[in-house]
């Protein structure tokens, strides 16, 4: 795999694509990735941003309020294909799908890097038509199958025209590789990390199982200082600045989605006597729900059943926060905010001191905007976990009694670290 850079800017036809002149992205690294944590499916939207579920008859374009189509081929990643216009191999299939096909064909006599190009796909991406920041992104896709095939599902920084790649920011949410049939990466790439350096980890099916096979949804749930990737709602990574060493975190601003299915490159190599072709990226839905409108809120059940609850009801900074029986008082009402506080009695769940070491007590305080207030709260994994510490809030001793006390503490994934929210 090349330590280069993954994409390249596209030669596109469209006057908005200027915005995307210093677009570039890098080929994601294949990091060991860390067992997969079984989940519950994500906590209810509260509202749906963006959405195309590609109904239309067969043969249509896609819409182009939606999504632009990017032309050109790419060659700082020495990709194979040059990527077309219009509905060439980007269409509707008249049964509620996208379908994004590769063909080793050139009927348009396009010019690639390396002479006349052998392949043709399609690249979409929604800048200048829709941008999120936060929220769930997800896809439900068929890959394709074979050597040489690169399927992705990923988002760059708006501000990618300004201060360029990867300055920008990259989320990539999902990308398969044809030698790796059964697995696919989620990455991050920023100042830094960029390139093979990226930070992220791959999900395996089980079973011998390939994607190719069926359908699948990929996501991630993404909040200040916070993302978390999911395959099937099965989570099998979350990253954080703690992860960065020291790096800067780019991932609190708005960012637009992008559809591609690449032939070759550094990462999959070039197809080969054994890749049949056409080869088809199948996209059922692209959807974007957001926390926007009224905080979650509600008690934060845990160990036992118990609630989080403020010491004696007591409002004064430094009351203890502690496991206690649900009484549905006001002292046991958290609401989960998209700022990444936890609220409750008019001031915050906070870290004391702004200590991020195992054992920190937690507590409530005024609402400062600091780090020791700032939380991420999963519902798939039920983890609430503090951002700079990269800590779950824990029942100290796993002790279930009234009245014990919380603290921060390296996460296990053990019942005293998890809750739930909401009743």
């Amino acid at each position: 795999m090349s330590t280069g850079l993954r994409r390249l800017t596209l030669r596109s036809t469209l006057v908005v694509a200027a915005l995307l002149a210093t677009v570039l992205a890098a080929p994601s690294a294949a990091p060991a990735a860390p067992a997969p944590r079984p989940s519950a499916a994500p906590a209810a939207v509260q509202a749906v941003t963006f959405e195309d579920t590609f109904d239309g008859p067969a043969g249509s374009a896609v819409n182009g309020a939606k999504w632009q189509t990017e032309t050109g081929d790419n060659v700082a990643n020495h990709e194979r294909q040059f990527y077309t216009a219009g509905n060439a191999n980007a269409a509707l299939n008249g049964q509620g799908q996208l379908v994004i096909t590769a063909r080793r064909e050139n009927p348009g006599n396009h010019q690639c890097w390396y002479g006349r190009c052998e392949y043709t796909s399609a690249r979409l991406n929604t800048a200048g038509r829709f941008t999120t920041t936060y929220g769930r992104v997800e896809a439900r896709m068929k890959v394709p199958r074979g050597q040489g095939m690169w399927p992705a599902f990923w988002m760059l920084g708006n501000d990618i025209g300004q201060v360029g790649w990867p300055n920008s920011g990259e989320i990539d949410i999902m990308e398969n590789v044809g030698f790796e049939p059964r697995t696919v990466h989620g990455t991050l790439h920023g100042p830094g990390y960029s390139g093979s350096g990226g930070i992220g980890a791959g999900y395996t099916l089980p079973n011998g199982q390939a994607f190719a096979d069926a359908f699948h949804t990929f996501a991630v749930d993404w909040s200040p200082g916070a993302i978390t990737w999911s395959v099937d709602d099965t989570v099998y990574q979350r990253r954080t600045p703690a992860d960065l060493g020291g790096r800067q975190w780019v991932f609190d601003k708005p960012f637009f989605l992008i559809l591609n299915l690449a032939v070759g490159g550094y990462w999959p190599g070039d197809p080969d006597g054994s890749t049949a072709f056409p080869q088809q990226l199948l996209v059922d839905h692209v959807r974007v729900t957001t926390s926007d409108g009224p905080a979650p809120g509600g008690a934060l059940r845990g160990l036992a059943g118990k609630c989080l609850d403020v010491a004696g009801a007591n409002s004064a900074n430094g009351t203890p926060v502690q496991l206690y029986g649900c009484n549905g008082s006001a002292a046991q009402r958290w609401t989960v905010g998209g700022d990444g506080t936890v609220r409750a009695l008019g001031k915050c769940l906070d870290a004391a001191a702004a200590g991020t070491a195992d054992g920190t007590r937690v507590q409530l305080w005024d609402c400062n905007g600091t780090g020791a207030q700032r939380w991420s709260y999963n519902a798939a994994t039920r983890d609430l976990v503090n951002i700079p510490a990269d800590r779950c809030l824990d029942v100290r001793d796993g002790n279930p009694a009234d009245g014990t006390p919380t603290q921060l503490w390296t996460c296990t994934g053990a019942a005293n670290q998890k809750w739930t929210l909401g009743g």
